[in-house]
C-alpha cells in the first residue's frame, strides 16, 4: 500500500511542478501561518485538488490533502519543502537567463566594435568570435579606451601634419609680403624723389625770374605766433637769445637761439661749433630731436630744421673761421630739409660767399638730395660703408663728403683720418691731400636760417 502511494505522489510532484499554476498562482502566505485555498490541476480528463490540511508548524513543514477521485490523500508535512525547493529553482533559473542576457549583449558588443575597427584600420589578426560568459566587463572598456586612443593619435598626426604645411605656407607668404613691401617702399621713392626734383627745378626758375626782392612785410599785428626768428625782427625785437617760436600751427613750439644782430638780423641758427663742450658723434635719434645748449654749442634738430624750411622759403648761411683768424662764409639762396621719412634729404643751391662751394664741390662729391646719415643709419652713396660711423658724425654724406660741418672739434691742427669739421673748399685745403699732412681745424662754425623775402 505505501508503494503505490509513493508513486502517486511522485507522479503528482512532477505535474505541480510543471504546472505555472500550482507554483505561481499559489495564494497561501507562508510568513503569517495562514492557510491558502484549494489547487486544481487538470490533466486528460481527470481533475486532481490540493488543498491544506492543517496549520504549518515553525519549521515550515504543513499537512497537504490531494484529492484524485476517488481517492483522497493525506500527504506527508514535508511535502511544503518541495514546494519551497520549486522556487528555488525557478529563481536560479531567471539568474541564469539574465546572465545568458548578458553575454549575447557583450557578444553583439564586440561584433559593433570589430566592424568599426575593420572600416577604419588595416585587419588584424584573428580574434575568438565571441566572449565567454565569465569575461570581465572591464576587459571590453579597455578594448573600447585602446581603440579610441589609436584613433586620436591618427587625428592627432593629422592634424600636425596639417599644421607643418600651414606654416610652411605662411612663412612663404610672409617672404612675399616682404619683397612687395620693400618694392613699393623704393616705388614710392622713387615717385616722391621725382615730385620734389620737379618742385625745386620750378622754385629754380622762379627764383630766377624775379629780378629783386619783394619787401613784403607783415605788420607787427598780424603775427599771432612768431613762426621763427624773422617775425621777431618784424616786432622790432633787436637783441640775441632764446625765442620761442611756431613754424606749424598742428606742431607743438620749441625754443630757438635768433640772431638778431649780424647782417640785419632775423637770423635762426640751426648749428654752432664753439668749443667742443658738445660731442657730435650722435645717433639717428639724437639728430632727430636735436642735442646741445642754444647758449653754446648744439644742433636744432632735423626735424625742427625740416618745420622751419618748410613753413617759408629759406636761405642758409655758412660762417667759419680757423685757428690762423681766417674768416669766410657762405651764402646759399635755397636750403630745405625733407621730412624723416624721406630721410631729411638736404635741397640747397644758389651759392654766394668766401668760402667756397664745397657743398657742390664736383660731380662725385655734390651733398645736394642727399640724405641724413649717421653712424646707425646708413642712408649715404658710399656702396663699401657707413660714411656717418667712419668720420663719427651726422650729415648729408655723399660718397663720402667735400663737407662735414658736424665732425670731430679739435682745437689745432691734426694728422689721420679727417674725421674733424671740413670745408673742402678751404683756402689751403690743396695742402691736405697726403694723409701724413696736417688736417684744416675750425675754431668756429654758424649755421643759421631767414627767410628769403626778409627785409631787416
Amino acid at each position: 500500500m505505501r508503494l503505490p502511494l509513493l508513486c502517486v505522489c511522485g507522479v503528482l510532484v512532477i505535474n505541480l511542478t510543471q504546472s505555472s499554476v500550482a507554483v505561481s498562482s499559489s495564494t497561501s502566505k507562508v510568513g503569517d501561518k495562514e492557510l491558502g485555498g484549494d489547487r486544481e490541476v487538470t490533466g486528460g480528463g481527470c481533475p486532481v485538488k490540493l488543498r491544506p490540511a492543517g496549520q504549518c508548524s515553525d519549521e515550515d513543514e504543513c499537512p497537504y490533502q490531494i484529492t484524485l477521485p476517488p481517492l483522497t490523500i493525506q500527504l506527508p508535512k514535508q511535502f511544503r519543502l518541495l514546494e519551497k525547493t520549486v522556487k528555488e529553482l525557478q529563481s536560479l533559473k531567471e539568474t541564469v537567463n539574465r546572465l545568458k542576457n548578458t553575454c549575447l549583449e557583450g557578444k553583439k558588443y564586440q561584433a559593433d566594435q570589430n566592424l568599426q575597427r575593420d572600416s577604419s584600420e588595416p585587419p588584424l589578426q584573428d580574434q575568438p568570435a565571441a566572449i565567454s560568459a565569465g569575461q570581465d566587463i572591464s576587459n571590453i572598456s579597455t578594448t573600447f579606451s585602446n581603440s579610441l586612443v589609436k584613433e586620436m593619435q591618427i587625428k592627432m598626426n593629422r592634424m600636425s601634419t596639417s599644421l607643418r604645411n600651414a606654416r610652411n605656407q605662411i612663412n612663404g607668404l610672409q617672404g612675399q609680403l616682404e619683397g612687395i613691401k620693400i618694392l613699393n617702399l623704393k616705388n614710392v621713392e622713387a615717385i616722391v624723389d621725382n615730385k620734389v626734383e620737379n618742385i625745386s627745378n620750378v622754385v629754380s626758375r622762379l627764383s630766377s625770374t624775379c629780378s629783386s626782392q619783394c619787401p613784403a612785410r607783415n605788420s607787427p599785428q598780424h603775427i599771432l605766433a612768431p613762426r621763427d626768428c624773422s617775425d621777431y625782427g618784424i616786432l622790432d625785437v633787436r637783441k640775441n637769445g632764446v625765442y620761442k617760436v611756431t613754424p606749424d600751427p598742428r606742431n607743438s613750439s620749441f625754443e630757438v637761439f635768433c640772431d638778431m644782430e649780424s647782417y640785419g638780423g632775423g637770423w635762426t641758427v640751426v648749428q654752432q661749433r664753439l668749443h667742443g663742450n658738445v660731442s657730435f658723434n650722435r645717433m639717428w635719434n639724437d639728430y632727430k630731436k636735436g642735442f646741445g645748449d642754444l647758449h653754446g654749442e648744439f644742433w636744432l634738430g632735423n626735424d625742427n630744421i625740416h618745420l622751419l624750411t618748410k613753413a617759408k622759403d629759406m636761405i642758409l648761411r655758412v660762417e667759419l673761421e680757423d685757428f690762423e683768424g681766417v674768416r669766410g662764409y657762405a651764402k646759399y639762396d635755397q636750403f630745405y630739409i625733407a621730412n624723416e621719412f624721406l630721410r631729411y634729404r638736404l635741397s640747397i643751391s644758389g651759392y654766394s660767399g668766401t668760402a667756397g662751394d664745397a657743398l657742390h664741390f664736383s660731380k662725385h662729391f655734390n651733398h645736394d638730395q642727399c640724405f641724413f646719415t649717421t653712424p646707425d643709419r646708413d642712408n649715404d652713396r658710399y656702396p663699401s660703408g657707413n660714411c656717418g660711423a667712419y668720420y663719427s658724425s651726422g650729415w648729408w654724406f655723399d660718397a663720402c663728403m667735400s663737407a662735414n660741418l658736424n665732425g670731430k672739434y679739435y682745437h689745432k691742427r691734426y694728422k689721420g683720418v679727417r674725421n674733424g669739421i671740413f670745408w673742402g673748399t678751404w683756402h689751403n685745403m690743396s695742402s691736405e691731400y697726403y694723409p701724413t699732412n696736417y688736417r684744416q681745424a675750425f675754431k668756429t662754425v654758424k649755421m643759421m636760417i631767414r627767410p628769403k623775402n626778409y627785409v631787416p
